[in-house]
């Protein structure tokens, strides 16, 4: 898995000041300075004052201007059960590698069985591993081994497969039936900071499924960096409240 900030708008926190402080402001915003907007709030800084007000507005639920804000994400490398749970969310843009479009006839299905193309899940080599919905707890060295065996040899067939039927002239949109939902697909997503915090505690929670949830945890450590006072606050303080900041 691979995610990457590939755009987003420049100093978002200032935006989402200026969207703040137009609520409560006689004069036109655009008239004015960042440091006019800001001159009533408390800090000895213009950056004291940022985190002043958006520790506020976070604080005390006023989460539309966090809004404004948009961030652009590029993932590779995830799977289509993964990207299946994403894409539920709504006020998020998504566009998905077409398996139309995209062919995978030059893999090789040995490669397969080393993680070529397929998601491994961790249950399939770990024999410590226990999910969420599992009846039975850790197993021994031989089941987790004879797993293995059976998800690569399945997973490998099932890519043998398809590349035989795309041999045999099946369009690719057809041939894909065969091939497994671990299969890897490459999205790019966009989405304002509130979106993105309300998925953070949807999908980086502990009871979400491990794939998801290292993908968001990847993307809230980006968007620290993006926007460091708002979601430095939320991953202190309000991260897995579950639809507190809902649309």
């Amino acid at each position: 898995m691979d995610v990457r900030l590939l755009d987003a708008t420049d100093d978002p926190e200032e935006l989402i000041c200026q969207a703040a402080r137009n609520d409560y402001a006689s004069e036109f915003i655009a008239d004015q300075s960042f440091e006019e907007v800001m001159s009533t709030i408390d800090g000895d800084s213009i950056e004291d004052r940022k985190e002043t007000l958006l520790t506020h507005l976070l604080e005390h639920g006023h989460f539309g201007p966090f809004e404004h804000p948009h961030a652009t994400f590029a993932i590779e490398g995830v799977s289509r059960s993964c990207m299946a749970q994403i894409t539920r969310h709504r006020h998020v843009t998504f566009d998905i590698q077409s398996m139309r479009y995209v062919s995978f006839d030059d893999v090789d299905p040995e490669a397969v069985r080393e993680g070529e193309l397929v998601v491994y899940p961790p249950s399939a080599t770990d024999p410590d591993w226990v999910g969420r919905n599992q009846d039975t707890g850790p197993v021994d060295e031989g089941t987790v081994e004879k797993r293995e065996e059976i998800f690569a040899d399945t997973v490998a067939n099932a890519v043998e497969s398809y590349q035989e039927l795309l041999e045999l002239g099946m369009p690719p949109e057809d041939a894909r039936f065969v091939l497994p939902i671990g299969t890897k697909v490459n999205i790019v997503m966009t989405m304002n900071a509130r979106m993105l915090m309300h998925i953070g505690d949807m999908r980086a929670a502990a009871d979400a499924q491990w794939e998801i949830r290292e993908m968001t945890e990847q993307i809230l450590d980006l968007a620290e960096e993006w926007a460091p006072i708002t979601f430095e606050y939320y991953n202190e303080h309000m991260k897995n409240r579950k639809n507190r900041l809902a649309p």
